[in-house]
């Protein structure tokens, strides 16, 4: 009977040992990433301007001008402002 007990205090004595490994391990990833540097800092915010042909919303390094309106790609500058160059 007194084996029974034992068995019994055994098992819960390893599942409350495997939940606390389990609950440390992503803790300890964790400060060893904040303990590390970042490969490259965040950049800053861009101005995100709209397409005059389809309204799509891009950085503004990344657009197309033609005079004032800014567009997506080439062949949308070819196409001109559409649908989308109203307010």
């Amino acid at each position: 009977m007194t084996l029974k007990y034992l068995l019994v205090l055994f098992v819960v004595a390893i599942g409350f040992w495997m939940v606390s490994t389990r609950s440390r391990k992503p803790r300890d990833r964790g400060d060893a990433a904040r303990d590390r540097p970042s490969a490259a800092p965040p950049s800053k915010p861009q101005a995100m301007l709209r397409c005059a042909h389809c309204g799509l919303h891009l950085p503004a390094s990344d657009v197309v001008t033609d005079g004032s309106l800014a567009y997506c790609s080439e062949s949308h500058r070819r196409l001109g402002a559409g649908p989308a160059a109203g307010p």
